[in-house]
Parts: C-alpha cells; structure tokens; sequence
C-alpha cells in the first residue's frame, strides 16, 4: 500500500513536471529567439543565438509605439476591469442576500450567458455601437464589462454564501446604512475573489486582438495586441520584431499575476468550495 501510495505520488509529480515543460516551452523559444537576427530565426528556430543581439527590443520598441499601445492597453484594462469588479460584487450581494425567485433567475441567468460566444454577435454587437458612436475606447470598455460580469458576479455569488448575514445586521444596529455595509463590511473579506477577477478578466482584456480589432483599430487608439500586428506584412514578417514585441508586450501581466498569485490562488480555491 506504501508503495502504491509513493508510486501515485512520483507519477503526478512527473506529470506535472512534463506538463509544465510542455507550457513554457513556446515561451522558451520566443524569449530566445527575440536575441536573434531575421536570418536567423529562419534557419535555427530552436536553437541558441549564436551571438545575442539587443538591438531588437529598442527596435521593436518604437516600431510598435509602444508608448501609445501601452496606455491604450492600460487605459482599457484598468478602467474595465475596476469597474466589472464594481458591478459584479454590487451585483453579487444583492442576489445573495435577497432569496427570491427573481434573484435566483438572474443568478443562473449570468452562468447562462458565459456559454454564449462572442463570434455570435460580434456583428451585431458592433453594428450597434457603430450607430451610437461608440467604437472608440469607451465603447470597448463597456463590451469588456459586459463580457465579464457574468462570471465574474457567479465566482462572487459563490464565495458571498460563505458569508453570514449577521455580519449585515451587526452592522445595521450599529447605525451603518447598507452602502456602508457592502464596502465597509462585505468586500474587504472578497479580497481572494477580487484578486482572482482582476488577474482573470486583465489577462483577458490585456491580450484581447479579435475586439479591439473591431472597435479601435484607429491611428491612436491601438492597444499593444493590435500594434504588433504591424510587424505580420501581406508578403514578409518582421519575426526578429514581432517575437520581441511579443516579450514587451506580456511582461506587464506576468509582473500583475507574480504579485498576486498567492491570493489568486486562495481566490479559485474559496469560490470553487463555495459554489
């Protein structure tokens, strides 16, 4: 039984070692190939760079406007992901707190609505906010926040059941009105939740192409999926630029997902045993 026990606990290990390997390879292989040369990269993708080359990342720098395309991406991101956190825990405790036929319908309602694709009413989508001038950054924040709330309201849902209502009516006998109750009492103890939604829909939103492709692709007010684009040509690609681009681009949300792991992780786990 011992060693039936240690055997299960080597081959997980193994596995997971394997599939670990298998995920940062891709990444391996970009992060080396953005030292080396155009000619390179052609003839020994998998290889080391036979001589670094650092001028690929100031290049690629100002090719993509960084500059510009990260305070779009930035711009966008932040604003939608603060407010789809808004909205969904607001969203959430209403549901929860009130146990009503109503708040259950929209409660499953949400979960209903993570099944549908975007590619089904993209073309209506932005036939509509192209008749109400909205395919700009404003009109883009308020697509992402409607395609996070569901979610993000069902993992908030599901970590507030956890949560006694006599914290509520602690607080209202001590004079707090039920503002003060969610933002005072509720939400510092969604911290894990709230971790969790801001690594989730940011990572979404931050290397989101198909839609911005849609809404914002103007001079301007390209975010930095977009502007890497440029680097793919009808005839040539630019791969020693493209792959750096690619380096510049994901560093911002591996250093967000470094620094919030640990509560990212707490987060998943709470939600999940509370659904």
């Amino acid at each position: 039984m011992r060693k039936q026990q240690d055997f299960g606990k080597y081959l997980i290990i193994v596995l997971a070692l394997v599939l670990s390997i298998g995920w940062l390879y891709p990444f391996f292989l970009i992060f080396i190939n953005s030292f080396k040369t155009q000619s390179e990269i052609l003839s020994n993708i998998v290889g080391l760079p036979e001589q670094i080359t650092l001028a690929n990342y100031p290049n690629a720098f100002y090719a993509m406007n960084y500059v510009s395309g990260f305070g779009n991406s930035l711009i966008i991101t932040v604003a939608s992901v603060v407010l789809t956190v808004i909205f969904s825990a607001m969203a959430a405790y209403v549901l929860q707190r009130r146990d009503s036929k109503f708040s259950t319908f929209i409660y499953y309602f949400c979960g209903v609505t993570m099944l549908i694709p975007f590619q089904a009413i993209m073309i209506p989508l932005v036939n509509l906010f192209s008749q109400i001038n909205l395919l700009n950054r404003t009109g883009l924040t308020i697509m992402n926040i409607g395609f996070s709330v569901s979610l993000s309201v069902y993992l908030y849902y599901g970590t507030m059941r956890g949560i006694s209502t006599e914290l509520d009516d602690a607080a209202r006998v001590d004079g707090a009105s039920r503002v003060d109750i969610f933002f005072k009492v509720i939400l510092p103890m969604l911290k894990p939740t709230t971790v969790t939604i801001v690594i989730l829909n940011g990572m979404k939103i931050w290397n989101d192409y198909l839609l911005p492709s849609l809404v914002v692709n103007q001079e301007g007010m390209r975010t930095l999926p977009l502007e890497l684009y440029s680097f793919f040509g009808e005839f040539t690609t630019q791969w020693e630029l493209a792959l750096t681009g690619l380096i510049l681009a994901i560093i911002p949300i591996i250093i967000l997902f470094v620094f919030l792991q640990k509560y990212f992780i707490e987060g998943i786990g709470e939600g999940a045993t509370k659904l």
